[in-house]
């Protein structure tokens, strides 16, 4: 792992919003792995083996004339890339219940608290998605509940739903350095019961759950919605994120087809979270 290359873009955007929501949503489409953002725009990462110099190509938001996105790209080693997010790393607070921190900010007084080390993965709090989802677990009961975390990223919602008393709980990312680092961080937060695995929805297996979270991109969860319906317990709760507003309508029927009913959503910036029960 310590010889793996990735490509940095740095991307400087105006106006800022929604254009850096935009962009993150596209890259993360064309396989970027990792985003930081900053007062300029965005930091993007993508493992050199994945990298090509079209990768680009696709991304839409460079025709749109209402923003101005420039950029400039670096290579970067992966043991180098802790220095740039302690550079941009500020702790993120979810209500008042509820801190996500680095190793080496202080230690809060709020109910929860929660030390992640992201690296190169998703999950820090930053993004919307992350922390409507982590205000999804806060406000609702885990006590006793299996669990399935599914792109689990750095493993942050896996790691409150356990310190919410959540039974049993199995983390799931496709991405190895995700797996790798999810496993750090359940055990810098002492969550000895969370079960971290490599791979995809293919793994679930005959496993029931009595809460499902993903926050995962459309298209994914769109293909993977079927196999959590057959996951989930009866009167079990599925909560999405990893899409926009206007998305609501096409996951929501989708659901509708396996039983699985709206019953709210909460939204930041046109990014959203939905709850369906089974």
């Amino acid at each position: 792992m310590s010889n793996t290359i990735y490509v940095e873009y740095n991307f400087k955007i105006e106006p800022q919003q929604p254009a850096s929501d935009i962009l993150i949503a596209e890259l993360g489409e064309a396989g970027f792995e990792s985003f930081v953002e900053n007062e300029e725009g965005i930091l993007a990462y993508i493992q050199k083996t994945d990298w090509n110099d079209t990768i680009l190509k696709g991304i839409q938001i460079f025709d749109n004339k209402n923003f101005k996105i420039d950029f400039s790209l670096k290579e970067i080693e992966q043991e180098n890339w802790n220095a740039t997010w302690e550079q941009n790393f500020d702790p993120i607070q979810v209500g008042d219940q509820c801190m996500v921190r680095a190793p080496f900010h202080a230690k809060p007084t709020t109910k929860y608290d929660i030390v992640i080390e992201p690296k190169m993965s998703f999950g820090t709090g930053h993004h919307e998605t992350t922390h409507m989802m982590l205000q999804f677990i806060l406000d609702h009961d885990f006590d006793g509940k299996s669990v399935l975390d599914m792109g689990s990223g750095t493993g942050v919602l896996a790691i409150l739903a356990a310190m919410k008393g959540a039974s049993h709980v199995d983390a799931i990312d496709i991405d190895n350095w995700c797996y790798v680092n999810a496993k750090e961080n359940v055990q810098r937060n002492n969550c000895d019961h969370i079960n971290v695995k490599e791979g995809d929805s293919s793994l679930l297996g005959s496993m029931k759950y009595d809460i499902i979270l993903a926050n995962i991109n459309r298209n994914i969860l769109l293909e993977d919605i079927p196999r959590y319906a057959e996951s989930l317990k009866k009167d079990g709760q599925l909560f999405l994120s990893g899409f926009y507003s206007e998305d609501i309508p096409t996951i929501s029927a989708k659901c509708r087809e396996l039983n699985l009913e709206f019953e709210k959503n909460i939204e930041k910036n046109n990014w959203v979270a939905v709850k369906y029960v089974f």
